[in-house]
């Protein structure tokens, strides 16, 4: 047993493996101050709620209160780590600023009220709504971190029940290219590979995705690789220095918003090398005409000038991935949140197909998620498409959801694509959808262009509930604002990356009056008296558990087939990976083992978009193209950014994560070891920029677009020249202003960023902005920047990052305990 600092060494010790041995088990665990082990009541299961990796844990409760956590050794995802958010984010849970009561608008202010009057008031302008204008007045705005059993409530609600199409989730900033992709390729969402294919694999690439501060516990399984015998090799695509970079092989830095053209370089000297797995092509895919015609159009010689990348650094990245024997690669926001973003992470998928290298250990693609439910969002229907991965252009689909919920097809709207997040807004503002919901998520401060945002979001014509945790900034607009439970507060299942599924089970009462959001949506389903088509209770279910078996039926079938899964089972084994049925009972390891696509036209969840334009693909179009229900390879042209570098705005803005954070840090600043980290925002360039501009460490700085400007301290790192970088989760909750930019300028950097969304997947573009810098002021110290990951300085002189004893979390590799006590 160890104590370790999780902040300065936010990955822990090593605890080295060779490629086909099992990862090593190490137990990290941290208690409030004066809490023991023994000391503690029970050990309740749960996982890690703060990013999308889905570390098994168990939260200590003693005298009704959270006070710590612990890692579990058996379980398939972390084999007992945490990350410093998994170890840290928990205290979160106490804050004296929580919600308690539910608040309604009154004379311009919020008071406070019960739940009868909030809920009435709901309801009341719902009825009326409907009455005057019908269900398209009504939008629901949800998020990536609830369960999956408020999703599927959701949705039914939202879908079966009032008729509308405007419901989606904040997934749509983060994972909605990640569905999208795998759609294109392989006519269903669900990822293909395994966190396990990380034990096998013989090369690991990762496109646009910076692990080590988003997926801290992935990235140490990583770390662990390298450290031990047989290391794999790694391909970093990412143009700021982040820890992946400094361990890759090969590390390609684009300039923002070219990775198709990079992506197609490489596919190119993949194609003319002859790296090829016919006979896999041959038997599984269709497209590959297309591909091998594009690509041969983007030679490395072309592409360097377009990325600013060597010629030769892209053949030897290109020659890594064709002569590797079994790859692994993971895509993220740096593919996900950039022009041409679906076309770009296609291409990923498509090299895959290219060398047969899927349902294989150690073969296998990830198109990661950013939030912990995000995939639930998608599989549940609370976002833009339907529940169970049923495809909106497919009657026959349509009506067996409908048959499943008793409803009439009509009722389910299907005439459209469902609505994405970005039409939302502008139908709110257009002043159409005049009840927006909004839960568990913080879209004042997360959404592109917050000055136009924020001045959707307080128009009097609209309507707005928001059910979150805290007073955000978007609370702070609403008409009504309903207290939520989160995360140990209640029960429901949520479902990683890698599609394993965790139960985590209600620890202690939420604060004061405040309801677990299924709780909240089935009070309006009842209070609005919706209703099948026989005059029965459209919702028939009543808690966590029943409303987790009626998800299994929806998703029975389906690719993401849960009926194989109940309570029980996860209580007893821990995560499961979907599908699990009676055929495989024990989950599913990976997708798409010989070759077998959910592609068929009759049976798809979607028949694909043009990946320039984002139109739709006809049925007969797509039964014409892939007939049989093969993997489809899609080629793509590059186009150049819609707002590039001019002389006025000479820099391309990127924005985007840092390791001690989440979303709006509603939760992460609310930590102290994690506020501590990172309190403030700053902003990263080049040497060559902060020379040419005259800005020294610590300098505060004015970053301006034509949306607006952000003040921040200026940290220099090796990011790549004429590229800054912002990080995305300061917003103004904690400020004297609140809601807004004050006197001394703005410091979120969505002020900055413009209104664009990638053509396929709707996903709002955050990697290629325009902008300008100033200096105006010199600094008196460093920036409050974490010297660890992407953001490490230049210079020898700022003092590294420490969280001190506070920040001490415990160590065990020797420990296989693992107590259950629900």
């Amino acid at each position: 047993m160890t104590r370790r600092d999780r902040i300065a060494e936010p990955w822990g010790a090593r605890t080295p493996y060779g490629p086909g041995q099992t990862w090593p088990t190490r137990v990290d665990s941290f208690l409030a101050e004066g809490v023991t082990a023994d000391g503690v009541d029970r050990w309740v299961p749960s996982a890690s709620i703060l990013h999308s990796n889905g570390d098994a844990m168990d939260i200590a409760v003693k005298d009704g209160r959270i006070v710590g956590v612990r890692g579990r050794a058996g379980d398939r995802v972390n084999h007992g780590r945490l990350g410093p958010k998994d170890l840290f984010g928990w205290q979160a849970n106490g804050s004296v600023d929580r919600l308690t009561r539910p608040l309604v608008r009154s004379g311009g202010r919020l008071v406070e009220c019960d739940w009868d009057t909030a809920m009435d008031t709901i309801v009341r302008r719902t009825r009326e709504l409907l009455a005057e204008q019908g269900p398209s007045a009504l939008g629901f705005y949800t998020t990536g971190q609830l369960f999956a059993e408020e999703y599927y409530t959701l949705g039914v609600i939202a879908r079966g029940g009032l008729g509308t199409n405007h419901l989606d989730g904040n997934t749509r900033l983060c994972t909605a290219t990640a569905a999208a992709a795998l759609k294109e390729s392989f006519g269903c969402d669900g990822q293909p590979g395994s966190y396990t294919d990380i034990d096998h694999a013989d090369t690991i690439a990762l496109f646009g995705h910076n692990m080590a501060e988003t997926q801290t516990v992935l990235w140490a399984r990583v770390l662990d690789r390298l450290a031990g015998p047989d290391a794999p090799r790694i391909v970093c695509v990412d143009p700021r220095p982040t820890p992946v970079a400094r361990a890759a092989t090969v590390h390609l830095a684009p300039r923002p918003g070219t990775n198709v053209a990079l992506m197609n370089a490489l596919l190119h000297e993949v194609l003319d090398n002859d790296w090829i797995d016919h006979d896999y092509l041959d038997a599984h895919a269709v497209g590959f005409d297309q591909l091998e015609k594009r690509v041969a159009e983007y030679p490395p010689e072309l592409v360097a000038r377009i990325c600013d990348v060597p010629a030769e650094r892209i053949r030897s990245a290109a020659e890594i991935l064709g002569t590797a024997d079994r790859l692994v690669s993971t895509v993220l926001q740096g593919f996900y949140q950039s022009h041409q973003a679906t076309a770009a992470s296609v291409q990923v998928n498509n090299l895959h197909l290219v060398r047969g290298m899927l349902g294989r250990p150690g073969c296998g693609v990830l198109q990661m998620n950013g939030q912990p439910s995000a995939q639930n969002t998608r599989e549940c229907g609370a976002d833009g498409d339907l529940p169970g991965f049923r495809n909106w252009a497919n009657d026959a689909h349509v009506a067996d959801l409908a048959r499943l919920w008793n409803v009439e097809p009509q009722r389910i709207p299907h005439y459209a694509p469902p609505t994405h997040a970005m039409q939302m807004l502008r139908y709110v503002e257009e002043g159409s959808i005049r009840l927006l919901w909004v839960s568990g998520t913080n879209p004042a401060v997360s959404l592109p262009e917050l000055a136009r945002v924020r001045s959707v979001l307080a128009q009097d014509r609209l309507f707005l509930v928001v059910q979150d945790l805290f007073l955000t900034e978007t609370a702070d607009l609403a008409d009504v604002v309903l207290p939520a439970a989160t995360w140990g507060e209640k029960t429901g299942t949520f479902t990683n990356a890698d599609r394993t599924v965790h139960l985590s089970e209600k620890a202690v009462d939420p604060p004061g009056a405040a309801r677990p959001d299924l709780d909240i949506f089935l009070d309006y389903a009842r209070r609005l008296e919706l209703a099948d088509k026989d005059g029965r209770p459209l919702i028939t279910w009543h808690d966590p558990e029943s409303a987790f078996e009626a998800w299994k039926e929806c998703s029975r079938g389906r690719p993401c087939d849960y009926t194989g899964i109940d309570y029980a089972m996860l209580r007893e084994r821990g995560g499961v990976q979907w599908p699990c049925t009676d055929e495989h009972p024990h989950g599913t390891e990976r997708l798409y083992v010989n070759g077998e696509f959910r592609s068929a036209p009759d049976d798809c969840e979607s028949y694909g978009r043009d990946l320039s334009t984002g139109a739709p693909v006809e049925p007969v179009e797509y039964r014409a193209l892939n007939p049989s229900g093969k993997a489809v390879i899609k080629a793509a042209e590059y186009l150049p950014p819609h707002e590039q570098p001019d002389d006025d705005h000479p820099y391309s803005l990127i924005t985007g994560r840092t390791l001690y954070h989440f979303h709006t840090r509603t939760k992460t600043a609310r930590a102290p070891q994690l506020r501590d980290a990172a309190p403030r925002v700053w902003v990263e360039l080049s040497p060559h920029d902060a020379s040419a501009e005259d800005i020294h460490e610590g300098d505060s700085v004015e970053i301006r677009t034509p949306r607006g400007t952000v003040r921040a301290a200026a940290r220099v790192t090796d990011i790549r020249r004429g590229v800054i970088f912002l990080p995305f989760h300061y917003g103004y909750w904690d400020t004297e202003t609140h809601t807004e930019p004050g006197t001394d300028g703005g410091r979120a950097a969505n002020e900055l960023t413009p209104t664009d969304w990638d053509p396929a997947s709707k996903q709002p573009i955050f990697k290629t902005a325009a902008a300008a810098l100033r200096r105006i002021a010199r600094g008196t110290g460093p920036a409050p920047a974490p010297t660890v990951g992407a953001c490490a300085p230049v210079g020898p002189d700022v003092a590294p990052t420490r969280g001190g004893r506070a920040a001490e979390a415990e160590e065990d590799p020797e420990s296989g305990i693992e107590e259950r006590q629900p």
